[in-house]
């Protein structure tokens, strides 16, 4: 059965590239859709396309003008000829060409030692610590895209119950593995970094290690559930991977 079509706009991304966008939204379906373009643009193994970045609902497309004009429509400019090639390749996306997302569990400990934002969180939306936890663990979050650093993965929606804004001053350093919230998206931080996130946890596994095979853990598409783990559980995984 053919992927739902959604309205969208492409449009040039300065001379070498453009973008497909479905707007501001995050939706399974419009991400799952994204996801099905980019790896079908990928498996093409086009010459000319120099790189494929997917996002929450949009994919840009870097090209190789010269190579575009040689490979593609010599009347055309590489832009339009570009537009073409994958507005047609969008058409041909069928929905079940997205392979079955792995599913990942990721531990988590919500210690205040590895949670400076979990109280005033708590705080402000009425509930304990230990509600927001298990509010926290009780979800499944799709991974909608990796970006701001390498292997950070956005992923959503948390309950409304706990959605809470960036920090309106951000840390100049938060520490790799912290995990946090930023309105209803959820993520970890794969390195030490400066970021404003609400920082509710931190997970002892890496997130982006350059000397593995595949250096991020997750991608898009990946479906994650966090587990909480004592501070002991965190310290024993620590040392096992050291």
């Amino acid at each position: 059965m053919p992927a739902v079509q959604v309205p969208y706009t492409i449009y040039p991304l300065g001379d070498t590239a453009l973008t497909l966008d479905y707007g501001n939204v995050i939706d399974p379906a419009i991400n799952k859709q994204v996801l099905c373009l980019f790896q079908k643009l990928k498996t093409l193994g086009l010459p000319f396309i120099l790189d494929v970045i997917p996002a929450y609902a949009s994919l840009t497309v870097y090209y190789d003008v010269v190579e575009v004009r040689q490979h593609l429509e010599d009347n055309a400019t590489a832009y339009k000829a570009m537009q073409v090639l994958v507005e047609n390749t969008l058409a041909s996306v069928m929905a079940n060409e997205e392979a079955l997302p792995r599913s990942i569990k990721v531990p988590v400990c919500y210690s205040s030692k590895f949670a400076p934002d979990l109280s005033g969180l708590a705080g402000a939306k009425g509930l304990t610590a230990e509600q927001v936890i298990e509010l926290h663990t009780s979800k499944t979050y799709r991974v909608y895209m990796i970006g701001f650093m390498p292997g950070f993965p956005y992923m959503g929606e948390v309950n409304e119950e706990i959605a809470m804004p960036r920090k309106l001053q951000p840390r100049l350093q938060v520490e790799a593995g912290a995990v946090g919230i930023a309105g209803r998206q959820t993520g970890i931080y794969p390195q030490a970094s400066p970021g404003g996130w609400q920082i509710i946890g931190r997970t002892p596994i890496a997130l982006f290690d350059p000397h593995r095979q595949v250096p991020t853990l997750l991608k898009p598409g990946d479906e994650v559930q966090f587990y909480s783990i004592t501070e002991d559980e965190f310290e024993h995984y620590k040392s096992r991977v050291a």
